[in-house]
Protein backbone atom coordinates (compact mmCIF):
# COMPACT_ATOMS: atom_id res chain seq x y z
CA UNK A 1 0.00 0.00 0.00
CA UNK A 2 1.33 3.82 -0.81
CA UNK A 3 2.56 5.87 1.72
CA UNK A 4 2.21 8.68 0.01
CA UNK A 5 1.18 11.94 2.09
CA UNK A 6 -0.75 14.85 1.55
CA UNK A 7 0.26 17.84 3.25
CA UNK A 8 -2.79 20.40 3.54
CA UNK A 9 -2.42 24.34 3.95
CA UNK A 10 -6.26 25.95 4.20
CA UNK A 11 -5.55 29.70 4.24
CA UNK A 12 -8.10 32.51 4.65
CA UNK A 13 -6.64 35.23 3.02
CA UNK A 14 -7.35 39.42 3.91
CA UNK A 15 -9.30 40.65 0.41
CA UNK A 16 -6.91 43.69 1.10
CA UNK A 17 -3.65 40.92 0.03
CA UNK A 18 -5.59 38.30 -2.00
CA UNK A 19 -4.35 39.18 -5.25
CA UNK A 20 -0.73 39.66 -4.25
CA UNK A 21 -0.97 36.83 -1.77
CA UNK A 22 -1.83 34.45 -4.23
CA UNK A 23 0.93 35.93 -6.73
CA UNK A 24 3.66 35.16 -3.75
CA UNK A 25 1.86 31.84 -3.31
CA UNK A 26 2.68 30.46 -6.59
CA UNK A 27 6.28 32.77 -7.59
CA UNK A 28 7.72 31.98 -3.82
CA UNK A 29 6.42 30.26 -1.23
CA UNK A 30 5.61 27.13 -3.36
CA UNK A 31 9.00 26.91 -5.14
CA UNK A 32 10.67 27.04 -1.77
CA UNK A 33 8.59 24.56 -0.45
CA UNK A 34 9.71 22.14 -3.50
CA UNK A 35 12.87 23.02 -2.85
CA UNK A 36 13.55 21.39 0.40
CA UNK A 37 13.03 18.11 -1.03
CA UNK A 38 10.37 16.97 1.09
CA UNK A 39 7.74 17.70 -1.27
CA UNK A 40 7.32 15.96 -5.01
CA UNK A 41 4.82 18.47 -6.22
CA UNK A 42 1.69 21.29 -5.12
CA UNK A 43 -1.70 21.88 -6.10
CA UNK A 44 -3.65 25.52 -5.09
CA UNK A 45 -7.43 24.72 -4.94
CA UNK A 46 -10.18 27.92 -3.99
CA UNK A 47 -12.57 26.57 -1.84
CA UNK A 48 -16.32 27.52 -3.53
CA UNK A 49 -19.42 27.79 -1.27
CA UNK A 50 -18.14 29.55 1.51
CA UNK A 51 -18.32 32.74 3.15
CA UNK A 52 -16.11 35.64 1.31
CA UNK A 53 -17.44 38.64 2.63
CA UNK A 54 -13.57 39.21 3.92
CA UNK A 55 -11.49 37.24 1.61
CA UNK A 56 -11.25 34.28 -0.11
CA UNK A 57 -9.86 30.81 1.24
CA UNK A 58 -7.90 28.54 -0.78
CA UNK A 59 -5.99 24.73 -0.20
CA UNK A 60 -2.12 24.03 -0.87
CA UNK A 61 -1.59 20.16 -1.23
CA UNK A 62 1.73 19.05 -0.90
CA UNK A 63 2.64 15.50 -2.21
CA UNK A 64 4.87 13.98 0.20
CA UNK A 65 5.82 10.31 -0.81
CA UNK A 66 6.29 8.95 2.41
CA UNK A 67 5.37 10.08 5.96
CA UNK A 68 8.87 10.07 6.22
CA UNK A 69 9.42 13.05 3.82
CA UNK A 70 6.78 14.81 5.63
CA UNK A 71 8.60 14.57 8.94
CA UNK A 72 11.69 15.75 7.80
CA UNK A 73 9.54 18.77 6.10
CA UNK A 74 8.06 19.63 9.75
CA UNK A 75 11.51 19.15 11.86
CA UNK A 76 13.37 20.77 9.62
CA UNK A 77 12.34 23.56 7.17
CA UNK A 78 8.50 24.26 9.07
CA UNK A 79 9.09 26.69 11.40
CA UNK A 80 11.24 28.71 9.08
CA UNK A 81 8.85 28.51 6.00
CA UNK A 82 5.94 29.74 8.38
CA UNK A 83 7.79 32.70 9.48
CA UNK A 84 8.99 33.85 6.06
CA UNK A 85 5.09 33.97 5.45
CA UNK A 86 3.91 35.73 8.75
CA UNK A 87 7.10 38.38 8.33
CA UNK A 88 5.55 39.05 4.94
CA UNK A 89 1.80 39.48 5.63
CA UNK A 90 1.44 39.28 9.29
CA UNK A 91 -1.86 38.71 10.64
CA UNK A 92 -3.79 39.12 7.16
CA UNK A 93 -4.27 35.32 6.90
CA UNK A 94 -5.01 32.19 8.85
CA UNK A 95 -3.88 28.96 8.02
CA UNK A 96 -5.11 25.44 9.14
CA UNK A 97 -2.96 22.33 8.44
CA UNK A 98 -3.74 18.66 8.28
CA UNK A 99 -2.18 15.82 6.83
CA UNK A 100 -3.80 12.84 4.83
CA UNK A 101 -2.44 9.56 3.91
CA UNK A 102 -3.89 8.54 0.33
CA UNK A 103 -5.54 5.63 0.45
CA UNK A 104 -6.84 5.08 -3.18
Amino acid sequence: MSEAIIYNVTVKVDASIADAWLQWLKDEHIPQMLQTGCFTGAKIVRLLEVDESEGPTYAIQYSAETKADYNRYITMHSAGMQQKSYGKWGDRFIAFRSVMQVVG
